[in-house]
């Protein structure tokens, strides 16, 4: 299966997102209203706006699967990570104002009274994202997605969410008013530090950014076989989930040009096997010029 059919497959994650969202933002805000919860109303809120970050997520894998045009000679494959930035700041927006709300209640001293229904409705709503938060990620593994990976960070975040919101609810119905501000609070911080990894980690690709123990097993992969002499350099980067490398080897001068051709058949193979890299530039030089 090739990397468009895998993009092609977690599309399938990004639409059991926006489904699940749409219900579930839908059903929160109704019983939020008829129930008197502010986190269950809070909680329906988050789910709208990740609706619209599904959504980019979506549009960046259907992109992504474009073949290459006269403008983009190694496709559109960083679409993909362009729309895990996006879903990062959606996150993070959430997230700080998650935190922002929890401070305000606890400055204005506000208690509530919810109705159980709201307590339940959010434990379910919990579960639920759970169960498509599952899917999604063994589906990024699958399809080795980046983008569908971060939807799935994004639905574990939205599941505990709801069980912020069920804690501070239930707390409510004993006493605990307190409970409410601290879950809101924990959960807030939670999303927050899943969106910056996410963000440090997008931007690291974007900015041609390459794991060195990555260039260091890809060049002890290329040393083995028989012809080459010494590997001079090895450059990385990552384009959406498609690894590009650059690779400059020393072979015998004596060498003709169909030898040399097969050589960087061999490696070029070898690399496509072993790493998983399927777009490799092999530069050869002559050995003995390196030596004097």
């Amino acid at each position: 299966m090739n990397h468009r059919e895998n993009l092609k497959m977690g599309e399938k994650g990004a639409w059991i997102s926006i489904i699940a969202y749409v219900f579930l933002s839908i059903m929160k805000l109704f019983i939020a209203q008829i129930g008197n919860s502010d986190a269950l109303r809070a909680d329906g809120l988050n789910n709208a706006t990740d609706v619209v970050a599904s959504i980019a997520i979506l549009v960046g894998l259907k992109i992504s699967r474009k073949p290459p045009d006269k403008d983009h000679h190694y496709g559109h494959y960083r679409a993909e990570t362009i729309a895990s930035l996006f879903a990062a700041f959606i996150m993070m927006v959430v997230g700080i104002q998650v935190i922002i709300d929890t401070f305000q209640k606890i400055i204005s001293g506000e208690v509530s009274q919810p109705n159980l229904l709201t307590a339940w409705t959010a434990l379910g709503a919990a579960l639920i994202m759970f169960v498509v938060y599952r899917y999604n990620l063994n589906l990024s593994k699958k399809v080795d997605s980046r983008a569908l990976y971060v939807a799935a960070q994004d639905n574990r975040s939205d599941a505990l969410v709801s069980i912020g919101a069920f804690i501070g609810i239930i707390g409510a119905q004993f006493g605990l008013s307190w409970l409410d501000p601290l879950a809101g609070l924990i959960v807030g911080v939670i999303i927050c530090i899943t969106a910056w990894d996410i963000f440090k980690e997008a931007t690291y690709a974007l900015t041609d950014g390459f794991d060195e123990k990555q260039i260091d097993k890809i060049t002890e992969s290329i040393l083995k076989d028989r012809d080459v002499k010494e590997v001079v350099d090895v450059k990385g980067r990552l384009h959406g989930n498609q690894t590009l490398v650059d690779v400059t080897i020393l072979v015998e001068p004596s060498l003709n040009v169909e030898e040399s051709h097969e050589i960087t058949e061999r490696i070029e193979n070898h690399l496509a096997n072993k790493h998983n890299i399927y777009h490799a530039q092999i530069h050869i030089e002559p050995y003995s010029q390196h030596k004097s």
